[in-house]
């Protein structure tokens, strides 16, 4: 099983169109995660900068899988996010090179803090 952080930091998860230039309030000084597809151009960024204007989905936090992780490491997304699905909460899972980290809303965290350690994960708070 795998060790969790919980991190301070809240996010949301915003959507601009696919040839919109990264905004200026886009700011990596904590977890920020920005990809383009041919649809879309998605940000996960503190929740703090996201103007109002933006389409965004605020209020979620964080779990960090502690690694680094090896790559050739298998089922360890599944192991997280089968006991979260079978709690009925929902997530954004974020994968790095080192890493991977699993958002959940905040009004699920409770729920979803407690289906890990029942299924043997350590979650530790930031």
């Amino acid at each position: 099983m795998s060790d969790l952080l919980l991190l301070k930091q809240r996010v949301a998860v915003c959507r601009l169109a696919a040839d919109e230039a990264v905004p200026a309030w886009v700011k990596g000084d904590e977890l920020t995660v920005i990809t383009r597809t041919p649809e879309e151009l998605s940000m996960v960024c503190d929740e703090r900068w996201v103007p109002v204007h933006i389409r965004a989905e605020n209020g979620w936090r964080i779990l960090k899988v502690q690694g680094p992780l090896d790559f050739n490491q298998v089922g360890v997304l599944s192991a997280i996010a089968i006991p979260l699905a079978q709690a009925g909460v929902s997530i954004f899972a974020i994968s790095t090179f080192d890493t991977d980290f699993i958002l959940v809303k905040e009004s699920s965290l409770t729920q979803a803090m407690n289906a890990l350690q029942d299924a043997g994960h350590k979650v530790d708070a930031e």
